[in-house]
Protein backbone atom coordinates (compact mmCIF):
# COMPACT_ATOMS: atom_id res chain seq x y z
CA UNK A 1 0.00 0.00 0.00
CA UNK A 2 1.25 3.07 -0.64
CA UNK A 3 1.02 6.71 1.49
CA UNK A 4 -1.08 9.65 0.06
CA UNK A 5 0.95 11.29 -3.18
CA UNK A 6 0.62 15.15 -4.26
CA UNK A 7 1.18 15.08 -7.90
CA UNK A 8 1.06 18.81 -9.69
CA UNK A 9 0.28 18.59 -13.31
CA UNK A 10 2.84 19.24 -16.06
CA UNK A 11 2.47 21.64 -19.13
CA UNK A 12 2.01 18.92 -21.14
CA UNK A 13 -0.90 17.40 -19.20
CA UNK A 14 -3.53 20.57 -19.25
CA UNK A 15 -6.81 20.40 -19.95
CA UNK A 16 -7.12 16.41 -19.63
CA UNK A 17 -9.98 14.80 -17.93
CA UNK A 18 -9.00 13.81 -14.76
CA UNK A 19 -9.76 10.10 -14.91
CA UNK A 20 -7.44 9.46 -18.49
CA UNK A 21 -4.31 11.70 -16.70
CA UNK A 22 -4.66 9.36 -13.70
CA UNK A 23 -4.62 6.13 -15.86
CA UNK A 24 -1.35 7.32 -18.07
CA UNK A 25 0.41 7.95 -14.41
CA UNK A 26 -1.38 4.53 -13.17
CA UNK A 27 -1.55 2.28 -15.36
CA UNK A 28 -3.25 -0.43 -13.46
CA UNK A 29 -6.08 1.36 -11.75
CA UNK A 30 -9.26 0.79 -12.84
CA UNK A 31 -12.10 3.37 -13.81
CA UNK A 32 -14.40 1.61 -10.89
CA UNK A 33 -11.62 2.69 -8.51
CA UNK A 34 -10.81 6.05 -9.81
CA UNK A 35 -15.17 7.02 -9.66
CA UNK A 36 -14.87 5.26 -6.14
CA UNK A 37 -12.31 8.04 -4.85
CA UNK A 38 -14.18 10.90 -6.29
CA UNK A 39 -17.47 9.50 -4.99
CA UNK A 40 -15.60 9.50 -1.51
CA UNK A 41 -13.68 12.88 -1.76
CA UNK A 42 -10.22 11.17 -1.63
CA UNK A 43 -8.80 12.40 -4.88
CA UNK A 44 -9.13 15.92 -4.76
CA UNK A 45 -7.54 18.48 -7.18
CA UNK A 46 -6.38 21.83 -5.05
CA UNK A 47 -8.14 20.71 -2.34
CA UNK A 48 -11.63 20.27 -3.86
CA UNK A 49 -13.53 17.60 -4.88
CA UNK A 50 -13.96 16.38 -8.58
CA UNK A 51 -15.73 14.49 -10.77
CA UNK A 52 -13.70 11.79 -13.18
CA UNK A 53 -14.84 13.45 -16.15
CA UNK A 54 -13.24 17.04 -14.78
CA UNK A 55 -10.28 18.78 -16.38
CA UNK A 56 -7.12 19.27 -14.65
CA UNK A 57 -4.58 22.32 -15.70
CA UNK A 58 -0.92 22.89 -15.77
CA UNK A 59 -0.31 23.38 -11.89
CA UNK A 60 -2.71 22.09 -10.37
CA UNK A 61 -1.89 19.81 -7.15
CA UNK A 62 -3.83 16.26 -7.40
CA UNK A 63 -4.07 14.26 -3.94
CA UNK A 64 -4.01 11.08 -4.85
CA UNK A 65 -4.80 8.90 -1.69
CA UNK A 66 -2.62 5.62 -0.68
CA UNK A 67 -3.14 3.07 -3.51
CA UNK A 68 -2.83 -0.96 -3.16
CA UNK A 69 0.24 -2.18 -4.71
CA UNK A 70 -1.34 -3.53 -7.58
CA UNK A 71 -2.67 -0.14 -8.58
CA UNK A 72 0.76 1.61 -8.42
CA UNK A 73 2.63 2.50 -11.41
CA UNK A 74 6.04 0.75 -11.67
CA UNK A 75 7.59 3.86 -10.66
CA UNK A 76 6.06 4.03 -7.31
CA UNK A 77 6.58 0.23 -6.61
CA UNK A 78 9.61 -0.87 -4.32
CA UNK A 79 10.88 -2.57 -8.05
CA UNK A 80 14.72 -3.22 -8.81
CA UNK A 81 16.39 -1.02 -11.58
CA UNK A 82 18.63 -2.94 -13.52
CA UNK A 83 22.17 -1.80 -13.19
CA UNK A 84 22.41 -1.40 -16.74
CA UNK A 85 19.20 0.89 -16.97
CA UNK A 86 20.35 3.27 -13.93
CA UNK A 87 23.74 3.73 -15.74
CA UNK A 88 21.62 4.54 -18.96
CA UNK A 89 19.22 7.18 -17.29
CA UNK A 90 21.91 8.49 -15.11
CA UNK A 91 24.30 8.86 -18.60
CA UNK A 92 21.69 10.96 -19.95
CA UNK A 93 22.10 13.83 -17.33
CA UNK A 94 23.74 17.28 -19.42
CA UNK A 95 22.84 19.25 -16.57
CA UNK A 96 22.51 19.10 -12.52
CA UNK A 97 22.39 21.91 -10.19
CA UNK A 98 20.38 21.80 -6.58
CA UNK A 99 16.75 22.34 -8.04
CA UNK A 100 17.03 21.20 -11.94
CA UNK A 101 18.32 18.17 -13.72
CA UNK A 102 18.15 18.20 -17.59
CA UNK A 103 18.77 15.07 -19.32
CA UNK A 104 19.43 14.52 -23.22
CA UNK A 105 15.98 11.87 -23.60
CA UNK A 106 16.64 8.97 -25.95
CA UNK A 107 14.74 8.38 -28.72
CA UNK A 108 12.15 5.55 -27.95
CA UNK A 109 12.44 5.72 -24.26
CA UNK A 110 8.47 7.11 -23.09
CA UNK A 111 8.52 9.71 -20.45
CA UNK A 112 5.70 8.42 -18.70
CA UNK A 113 4.00 5.12 -18.07
CA UNK A 114 0.88 4.29 -20.37
CA UNK A 115 -0.79 1.06 -21.63
CA UNK A 116 2.30 -0.98 -22.53
CA UNK A 117 4.99 1.43 -21.13
CA UNK A 118 6.42 -0.22 -18.71
CA UNK A 119 9.81 1.19 -18.89
CA UNK A 120 10.33 4.94 -18.75
CA UNK A 121 11.66 8.27 -17.33
CA UNK A 122 9.73 9.18 -14.73
CA UNK A 123 10.03 5.32 -13.50
CA UNK A 124 13.59 5.49 -14.10
CA UNK A 125 14.23 8.97 -12.12
CA UNK A 126 14.08 6.97 -8.83
CA UNK A 127 18.07 7.04 -9.85
CA UNK A 128 18.44 10.26 -10.30
CA UNK A 129 18.37 11.66 -6.78
CA UNK A 130 21.85 11.76 -6.56
CA UNK A 131 21.38 11.76 -2.37
CA UNK A 132 18.10 13.84 -2.38
CA UNK A 133 15.22 12.35 -0.29
CA UNK A 134 12.88 12.35 -3.48
CA UNK A 135 13.05 11.35 -7.02
CA UNK A 136 13.16 14.38 -9.72
CA UNK A 137 9.55 15.80 -10.63
CA UNK A 138 8.67 16.02 -14.34
CA UNK A 139 7.55 19.63 -15.33
CA UNK A 140 6.87 18.82 -19.02
CA UNK A 141 7.04 15.66 -22.05
CA UNK A 142 8.62 14.71 -24.81
CA UNK A 143 7.08 12.33 -27.44
CA UNK A 144 8.54 8.48 -26.95
CA UNK A 145 10.27 9.05 -30.32
CA UNK A 146 11.36 12.31 -29.89
CA UNK A 147 14.66 12.96 -28.58
CA UNK A 148 16.58 15.70 -26.38
CA UNK A 149 16.78 18.16 -23.60
CA UNK A 150 13.96 16.90 -20.96
CA UNK A 151 13.79 19.10 -17.66
CA UNK A 152 13.00 17.59 -14.19
CA UNK A 153 12.59 19.48 -10.77
CA UNK A 154 14.10 18.65 -7.54
CA UNK A 155 11.73 19.95 -5.56
CA UNK A 156 8.44 21.01 -4.95
CA UNK A 157 8.74 24.75 -5.12
CA UNK A 158 11.51 24.39 -8.53
CA UNK A 159 8.62 22.21 -9.93
CA UNK A 160 5.86 24.93 -9.35
CA UNK A 161 8.33 27.52 -10.80
CA UNK A 162 9.26 25.91 -13.91
CA UNK A 163 5.51 24.94 -14.26
CA UNK A 164 4.56 28.18 -14.37
CA UNK A 165 6.87 29.20 -17.18
CA UNK A 166 6.11 26.67 -19.25
CA UNK A 167 2.24 27.44 -18.73
CA UNK A 168 2.85 31.31 -19.50
CA UNK A 169 5.61 30.79 -21.81
CA UNK A 170 8.49 32.61 -20.91
CA UNK A 171 10.15 29.54 -21.96
CA UNK A 172 12.21 29.18 -25.39
CA UNK A 173 12.11 25.31 -26.66
CA UNK A 174 14.05 24.92 -30.52
CA UNK A 175 13.73 21.48 -31.98
CA UNK A 176 15.52 20.14 -34.57
CA UNK A 177 14.46 17.73 -37.03
CA UNK A 178 14.79 16.68 -41.06
CA UNK A 179 11.46 16.75 -42.89
CA UNK A 180 11.38 15.22 -46.97
CA UNK A 181 11.34 18.56 -49.70
CA UNK A 182 12.17 21.71 -48.42
CA UNK A 183 9.25 24.23 -47.36
CA UNK A 184 8.80 27.22 -49.47
CA UNK A 185 9.14 30.03 -48.06
CA UNK A 186 12.21 29.17 -45.92
CA UNK A 187 11.25 30.90 -42.77
CA UNK A 188 7.25 31.47 -41.42
CA UNK A 189 4.81 31.13 -39.12
CA UNK A 190 2.60 27.60 -39.11
CA UNK A 191 -0.80 28.97 -37.67
CA UNK A 192 -3.64 25.59 -37.28
CA UNK A 193 -6.26 24.63 -35.12
CA UNK A 194 -5.77 21.42 -34.26
CA UNK A 195 -8.72 18.91 -32.97
CA UNK A 196 -7.89 15.06 -31.54
CA UNK A 197 -8.98 12.05 -32.74
CA UNK A 198 -9.35 9.55 -30.52
CA UNK A 199 -7.23 6.27 -30.76
CA UNK A 200 -8.91 2.78 -31.26
CA UNK A 201 -6.69 1.29 -28.37
CA UNK A 202 -8.40 0.63 -25.34
CA UNK A 203 -6.64 3.71 -23.40
CA UNK A 204 -7.27 5.51 -26.39
CA UNK A 205 -4.07 4.60 -27.87
CA UNK A 206 -3.04 6.06 -31.34
CA UNK A 207 -4.75 9.31 -31.33
CA UNK A 208 -4.22 11.90 -33.49
CA UNK A 209 -4.16 15.26 -34.54
CA UNK A 210 -5.68 17.15 -37.59
CA UNK A 211 -5.40 20.34 -38.70
CA UNK A 212 -8.17 23.05 -38.97
CA UNK A 213 -8.30 26.51 -40.72
CA UNK A 214 -8.26 29.19 -37.92
CA UNK A 215 -11.67 30.19 -38.75
CA UNK A 216 -13.32 27.41 -37.49
CA UNK A 217 -11.34 26.80 -33.94
CA UNK A 218 -14.46 28.31 -32.18
CA UNK A 219 -16.84 26.30 -33.89
CA UNK A 220 -14.74 22.99 -33.67
CA UNK A 221 -15.56 20.50 -30.39
CA UNK A 222 -11.69 20.43 -28.38
CA UNK A 223 -10.03 21.91 -31.52
CA UNK A 224 -7.26 24.44 -29.81
CA UNK A 225 -4.99 26.99 -31.30
CA UNK A 226 -1.57 25.88 -32.13
CA UNK A 227 1.29 28.14 -33.12
CA UNK A 228 4.69 27.33 -34.72
CA UNK A 229 7.22 28.99 -35.94
CA UNK A 230 10.36 27.63 -38.34
CA UNK A 231 13.44 28.47 -40.48
CA UNK A 232 15.39 25.98 -42.73
CA UNK A 233 18.54 25.87 -41.88
CA UNK A 234 20.47 23.73 -44.84
CA UNK A 235 18.89 21.82 -47.70
CA UNK A 236 19.41 18.90 -49.58
CA UNK A 237 18.59 19.89 -52.84
CA UNK A 238 14.19 19.47 -52.96
CA UNK A 239 15.28 16.16 -51.16
CA UNK A 240 15.07 17.17 -47.88
CA UNK A 241 15.87 20.31 -45.35
CA UNK A 242 17.38 20.68 -41.27
CA UNK A 243 14.89 22.42 -40.04
CA UNK A 244 14.82 24.33 -36.30
CA UNK A 245 11.21 24.33 -35.02
CA UNK A 246 10.09 26.28 -31.95
CA UNK A 247 6.47 25.72 -30.41
CA UNK A 248 4.81 29.07 -29.75
CA UNK A 249 1.61 26.71 -28.01
CA UNK A 250 2.21 23.24 -26.63
CA UNK A 251 -0.06 21.52 -28.05
CA UNK A 252 0.10 17.29 -28.70
CA UNK A 253 1.79 16.34 -31.78
CA UNK A 254 2.14 19.57 -32.65
CA UNK A 255 5.13 20.05 -34.93
CA UNK A 256 4.63 16.54 -36.75
CA UNK A 257 1.18 17.55 -37.04
CA UNK A 258 1.98 21.11 -38.54
CA UNK A 259 5.08 19.71 -40.85
CA UNK A 260 2.70 17.07 -42.13
CA UNK A 261 0.43 19.57 -43.19
CA UNK A 262 2.67 21.91 -44.76
CA UNK A 263 2.91 18.58 -47.15
CA UNK A 264 6.58 18.41 -45.70
CA UNK A 265 6.50 15.45 -42.63
CA UNK A 266 9.32 14.95 -40.49
CA UNK A 267 11.47 12.23 -41.53
CA UNK A 268 10.53 8.57 -39.99
CA UNK A 269 7.05 9.99 -39.07
CA UNK A 270 4.88 7.12 -40.09
CA UNK A 271 1.52 9.22 -38.18
CA UNK A 272 1.75 12.59 -39.86
CA UNK A 273 3.74 11.26 -42.90
CA UNK A 274 2.39 7.79 -44.26
CA UNK A 275 2.95 6.55 -47.45
CA UNK A 276 0.08 8.06 -48.75
CA UNK A 277 1.10 11.97 -48.03
CA UNK A 278 3.16 13.52 -50.67
CA UNK A 279 5.77 15.15 -49.31
CA UNK A 280 6.09 18.00 -52.21
CA UNK A 281 9.88 16.54 -51.98
CA UNK A 282 10.85 13.99 -54.46
CA UNK A 283 8.21 11.45 -53.52
CA UNK A 284 5.69 10.31 -50.96
CA UNK A 285 5.56 9.52 -47.15
CA UNK A 286 8.36 10.52 -44.54
CA UNK A 287 11.21 8.20 -45.32
CA UNK A 288 14.15 8.86 -47.90
CA UNK A 289 15.44 5.67 -48.46
CA UNK A 290 18.53 4.58 -48.80
CA UNK A 291 21.09 5.12 -45.29
CA UNK A 292 18.63 7.23 -43.70
CA UNK A 293 16.95 5.70 -40.45
CA UNK A 294 13.97 5.30 -40.26
CA UNK A 295 13.42 6.49 -37.25
CA UNK A 296 11.78 9.36 -35.83
CA UNK A 297 14.11 13.18 -37.12
CA UNK A 298 12.84 15.06 -34.03
CA UNK A 299 15.33 16.25 -31.18
CA UNK A 300 14.57 19.08 -28.36
CA UNK A 301 17.77 20.67 -29.29
CA UNK A 302 17.48 23.45 -26.66
CA UNK A 303 15.79 25.04 -23.96
CA UNK A 304 16.10 28.63 -22.51
CA UNK A 305 13.88 29.17 -19.23
CA UNK A 306 14.05 31.32 -16.53
CA UNK A 307 15.78 29.29 -13.40
CA UNK A 308 13.44 28.76 -10.27
CA UNK A 309 15.63 30.23 -7.77
CA UNK A 310 18.53 32.67 -9.24
CA UNK A 311 16.04 33.75 -11.90
CA UNK A 312 18.84 33.87 -14.20
CA UNK A 313 18.60 32.43 -17.73
CA UNK A 314 18.74 28.18 -17.76
CA UNK A 315 19.79 27.16 -21.63
CA UNK A 316 20.45 23.75 -22.22
CA UNK A 317 21.40 21.99 -25.46
CA UNK A 318 21.39 18.41 -25.96
CA UNK A 319 23.43 16.50 -28.79
CA UNK A 320 22.11 14.70 -31.04
CA UNK A 321 21.31 11.00 -31.18
CA UNK A 322 23.06 8.72 -33.10
CA UNK A 323 20.72 8.20 -35.66
CA UNK A 324 19.99 12.02 -36.44
CA UNK A 325 23.98 12.13 -36.35
CA UNK A 326 24.06 9.91 -38.89
CA UNK A 327 22.14 11.50 -41.36
CA UNK A 328 24.09 14.95 -40.95
CA UNK A 329 27.26 13.16 -41.72
CA UNK A 330 25.33 12.02 -44.97
CA UNK A 331 24.21 15.27 -46.06
CA UNK A 332 27.62 16.84 -44.57
CA UNK A 333 25.40 18.81 -42.49
CA UNK A 334 27.52 20.64 -39.59
CA UNK A 335 25.90 21.96 -36.45
CA UNK A 336 29.17 24.36 -36.26
CA UNK A 337 27.38 26.52 -39.44
CA UNK A 338 24.17 27.68 -38.21
CA UNK A 339 23.11 29.50 -35.22
CA UNK A 340 22.32 28.07 -31.79
CA UNK A 341 18.96 29.86 -31.65
CA UNK A 342 17.90 31.03 -35.02
CA UNK A 343 14.67 32.69 -33.68
CA UNK A 344 17.17 34.94 -31.36
CA UNK A 345 18.08 36.81 -34.80
CA UNK A 346 14.87 37.81 -36.00
CA UNK A 347 13.29 39.03 -33.14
Amino acid sequence: MSGVQKIIVADDDTDQRLDRWLRRLFPHISQGRIEKMCRKGDLRVDGGRVKSSSRVMAGQTVRVPPLPDSDLRPSDMLRRISDADIKMIQSCVIYRDDHVIALNKPHGLAVQGGSGQSRHVDGLAEALKFGYEDKPRLVHRLDKDTSGVLLLARDRLSAKALTASFRHRETRKVYWSVVAGVPHPKLGMIKTGLVKAQGHGPGGEGEKMYNIHPRDIDSTPGAKKAITDYVVLEAAGQRAAWMALSPVTGRTHQLRAHMGELGHPIVGDGKYGGSSQENLGDGWGSQLGDEISKKLHLHARSIKIEHPTNRSVLHVTAPLPQHMQDTWDYFQWDPRDVPEDPFEELE
